[in-house]
């Protein structure tokens, strides 16, 4: 039963993180603390999601804007310190309570029509702040898709740009997490038999990209942002 709920949960993911740049671990990894002990399931994610971005990176190569993903690594790098410092010593519930009231109340304010101006700073703290929730909890996505959602990026440029981000911060992160925080055969495992729903999920979601008009691609934005701060708030009660 464990291996169907695993499965389904980064089809759907996958589906979602390949149509819009984001997903796989906003909505998977709440979903996998459900069946996995916290920091597995957090290795888990990033192991898949950097499959994801492995795969998908020589297809979206010329729509990446590579100074935009420069400003977010350079930022990354500056958040990934105190996030592993998290993920090893605090108390990854109370983290996850705060991350998803934050998120609700940024998700409001857009909903509301708050915008902003896209600036080299503004990237750069982006960056950061993903840097941190990457190497803490897995979640790089939430800081880059406010923050894009706030400037009205592009759903093209968007979804590759963040692709392209991630083979970087998930590979640095997972470095480090294994490096520092060790490992164990049961993320390995639990990542290899998803394989398959990733590439089902990979080739779906490349169909609905096709599909989404920018009016629908918020929606879903607004969607994902939503269900991920109610989830990370109650899971964390």
């Amino acid at each position: 039963m464990e291996w169907v709920i695993l499965i389904s949960i980064v089809f759907i993911a996958t589906s979602l993180q390949t149509s819009t740049g984001f997903g796989f671990s906003i909505l998977g990894t709440p979903f996998l603390f459900l069946i996995y002990p916290v920091q597995s399931a957090i290795q888990i994610n990033i192991i898949l999601s950097l499959f994801i971005s492995v795969f998908m990176i020589y297809k979206i190569r010329n729509e990446i804007n590579k100074t935009l993903v420069t400003r977010l690594i350079v930022g990354s790098s500056i958040g990934i310190i105190p996030g592993l410092l998290v993920y090893l010593t605090f108390n990854v519930e109370t983290f996850k309570l705060l991350i998803g009231i934050l998120i609700l109340v940024l998700t409001l304010l857009l909903i509301f029509k708050f915008t902003m101006k896209q600036t080299p700073l503004k990237d750069f703290f982006t960056g950061g702040i993903s840097g941190l929730l990457t190497t803490s909890i897995g979640v790089p996505g939430p800081p880059l898709l406010l923050y894009f959602s706030g400037v009205n990026t592009d759903k093209t440029a968007l979804r590759s740009t963040t692709l392209g981000y991630y083979l970087f911060i998930y590979l640095i992160s997972l470095i480090m997490q294994i490096i520092f925080g060790g490992t164990n055969q049961m993320v390995w495992s639990s990542a290899l038999v998803a394989i398959p729903a990733v590439i089902g999920g990979i080739l779906f979601g490349q169909l609905l990209f096709k599909w989404i008009d920018q009016g629908t691609f918020r929606i879903i934005t607004y969607g994902i942002l939503l269900i991920t701060g109610i989830f990370m708030v109650v899971s964390s009660l």
